[in-house]
């Protein structure tokens, strides 16, 4: 916004002329400036448009361009005029844009007076002539004499540049203002577009803030001009008032940016950054004091902040330029060109200078100056720090070219060191392949021997199964062999009797019934029944037990078939019936399972490792008293894709210290010489080589439950 406001606030003007200065237009009058003949009411406030006119207490204005200042009340002023000439359609031009509310109270034929409303309370389009500048239509008969009145009424500072002309002044000056407004405003939308294309090139945030601070700058001088409000917002007159103050804070806000950007405060000019973030709240606050309504004490803000601020900028400016900064020659000559314009503009407004189209059009003179340097600075900027670029790289070159060459030196070093560390990571190396091959032949003597020690309790179990039967029948071998013996002894004996022919039929069945009641064929006969059940009984279970040897080893464990988990379990535990002491009781609760793909064999090893495990912690606790409980059950789990497999015992139980443990390679808590330590890994590995787990649950003198799930089929 306009900075000479702040700037020379100081002049105050005040008269006591009582005389009444009257307008006199002739044939030779164009364009009049008539400040110096209003007169301005200073009686009280808040009267009628009759009071007003019935009223002795005006004042004469002695200016060309009156400054009333701020005023939040109604302004009212009389005009007198007498026409000498012969034109008697004349126009009122109040040259001044960023007034609220203008209205023109004139004189009709019949002496009653009407009034015309204008301002930027009401749409563009309702303005008989479509200028910024507030124009009414007067009529004066020749050689007659008419007093005007207007009521005037802005939340922005009141001055009036106020002109009666005929039409052919009137169009001159209009194209005159539009032809300067139009190059300023295209010099801006110039500037704007050519440095944004050159943000986008070198991606220098400066560049952006310049673009905004020229765009917001460029709606503002339009908006004081009423350019804004004529082209950018006719439809909205709410916005017409508030949009020069928010447009003004705008452009401070990105001024503010720019300079601290440009002049590189961060380094050159630390000190200054808190004051900046004090102006930066400052344009804040006045931008949410118009949101809210406030515009006149937002306007008052604003102008403060603006004149503090900007005689700020250029102290620092200054200082940062004698400090050696070179690009902020071009920010200093701008900025006071700037400022100077502002000055200008000013001492018009209190007419110490006159009111012609330099004085009025200063600030955007000024401005597009002060544009055109910043640019020069910006461009300058960049190419200094181009230049310094170029030579930090001739640096870098020469310290990359004195790299290489102590590259190049170390290189024969480093490559002497690495041969000889080469060399004893070559002889570490084959020592460390020794020590694996040691440790692959260790573990594969321990598998052997867990292996082994499989066998051994498996050969002893399937030894001490078989000898059972084995015995039964051959104890029944010396009995029979006896009984056949007598039974041929009797076949001769009555084969003798029946050939004999001294001796009559009689005789013969005589003697023979005597034979047999002698050997007591009956008993002889239910004796050898019984000698041929057992030996029958014998070898069935023997046939059984062979039957559960091969279903245990799996011959075909290489490969994935669908086998019975339930008659593999049942297998192992008759190959293990003989560690099971007298006073175990054992529960088998088999479920109706589907058969599962699995290397049957392996799963067999597990079990026989988890069901010797069970039995070894039962007979620990019990010592061959009556109470051991041993359970074995299967069945569905809650994944019905899924089966599962529990081994439960009362034994002594897992501690927890060591629950963790178990399936480590080579952990133990038997005696030395009962287990390799090898058993829970084997069957840790060989369930989840199945894609399954094993859940263990234990308590200390209570027992132990281990629980196998496994899937139904392998889906690989």
């Amino acid at each position: 916004m306009r900075l000479w406001i702040i700037l020379l606030s100081f002049f105050v003007f005040a008269g006591n002329f009582q005389s009444y200065a009257e307008v006199i237009i002739n044939d030779a009058t164009h364009r009049l400036t008539v400040g110096k003949s209003l007169e301005r009411y200073m009686g009280k406030e808040g009267v009628s448009f009759a009071e007003i006119r019935a009223s002795k207490d005006f004042k004469a204005l002695d200016s060309e361009v009156p400054n009333l200042g701020i005023s939040s009340s109604d302004i009212w002023l009389r005009l007198p005029v007498t026409n000498q000439g012969h034109a008697t359609d004349l126009l009122l031009e109040i040259a001044y844009p960023l007034l609220d509310e203008v209205e023109l109270f004139a004189p009709s034929a019949s002496g009653e007076y009407h009034s015309i409303k204008l301002g930027e309370h009401l749409v563009f389009s309702k303005r008989q002539y479509k200028i910024p500048n507030y124009v009414f239509d007067i009529h004066l008969p020749e050689n007659s004499s008419q007093v005007f009145y207007l009521r005037i009424n802005s939340t922005e500072q009141i001055i009036l540049p106020v002109h009666i002309s005929n039409e052919l002044g009137f169009v001159s000056q209009v194209n005159r203002d539009n032809l300067v407004s139009g190059i300023y405003i295209g010099i801006v939308f110039i500037m704007a577009i050519y440095n944004l294309f050159l943000f986008f090139s070198v991606r220098e945030r400066g560049y952006l803030y310049y673009v905004l601070y020229v765009l917001f700058a460029g709606i503002t001088q339009m908006g004081i001009k009423g350019y804004s409000f004529q082209y950018l917002w006719p439809d909205w007159p709410s916005f017409a008032t508030k949009g020069p103050i928010i447009f003004g804070c705008l452009s401070g806000l990105s001024a503010l940016l720019f300079a601290y950007s440009f002049l590189q405060l961060k380094k050159n000019a630390p000190y200054a950054r808190r004051f900046f973030c004090v102006f930066i709240v400052l344009f804040t606050i006045s931008l949410f004091m118009v949101i809210f309504g406030w515009e006149q004490q937002a306007f008052l803000c604003m102008q403060l902040v603006t004149g503090v601020a900007s005689l700020y900028v250029l102290y620092i400016s200054y200082r940062v330029m004698i400090n050696g900064f070179r690009p902020a020659r071009y920010f200093v000559f701008g900025w006071t060109i700037l400022l100077l314009g502002s000055v200008v503009f000013l001492l018009k407004d209190y007419g110490l200078l006159e009111y012609d189209d330099f004085t009025s059009n200063a600030v955007q003179l000024a401005s597009v100056i002060e544009m055109a340097l910043l640019s020069f600075g910006l461009a300058y900027s960049i190419n200094i720090l181009k230049e310094e670029k170029e030579v930090s790289q001739a640096r870098e070159l020469a310290i990359s070219l004195e790299n290489e060459r102590l590259i190049r030196e170390q290189n024969i070093v480093l490559e002497q060191k690495v041969e000889e560390r080469t060399l004893e990571l070559t002889q570490s190396n084959e020592s460390l392949q020794t020590t694996l091959t040691h440790l692959k032949e260790t573990q594969s003597q321990l598998v052997e021997a867990e292996k082994m020690a499989s066998l051994g309790q498996l050969t002893a179990g399937v030894a001490h199964e078989i000898n059972n039967p084995i015995n039964f029948v051959t104890s029944n071998v010396a009995p029979l062999k006896r009984d056949i013996k007598m039974i041929w002894e009797m076949v001769s004996e009555v084969e003798r009797l029946a050939l004999a022919d001294d001796l009559s039929n009689s005789e013969k069945q005589a003697r023979i019934k005597a034979y047999k009641q002698e050997l007591d064929v009956d008993y002889l006969k239910t004796e050898v029944d019984f000698l041929l059940k057992g030996m029958h009984d014998g070898a069935h279970r023997t046939a059984e037990i062979v039957k559960s040897l091969r279903i245990f080893s799996r011959v075909d464990e290489d490969t994935l078939k669908f086998a019975d988990i339930n008659e593999g379990l049942e297998s192992t535990m008759v190959i293990l019936n003989s560690l099971i002491r007298e006073g175990v009781e054992v529960e088998n609760r088999y479920a109706d399972l589907p058969k599962i793909e699995c290397h049957a064999g392996k799963l067999n090893q597990v079990f026989l490792n988890i069901l010797t495990n069970a039995i070894y912690a039962i007979n620990k606790k019990f010592d061959n008293k009556a109470g051991g409980k041993l359970k074995i059950e299967t069945g569905i789990y809650e994944d019905s894709s899924f089966i599962y497999i529990k081994i439960a015992d009362n034994g002594i139980g897992i501690p927890n210290d060591i629950r963790e443990k178990i399936f480590e390679p080579f952990f133990t808590t038997k005696d030395v010489g009962e287990g390799t330590g090898l058993g829970m890994s084997i069957a840790y590995n060989t369930i989840a080589k199945h894609h399954g787990k094993i859940l263990v649950e234990s308590e200390v003198g209570e027992g132990t439950i281990f629980t196998l799930i496994l899937p139904i089929q392998q889906n690989i």
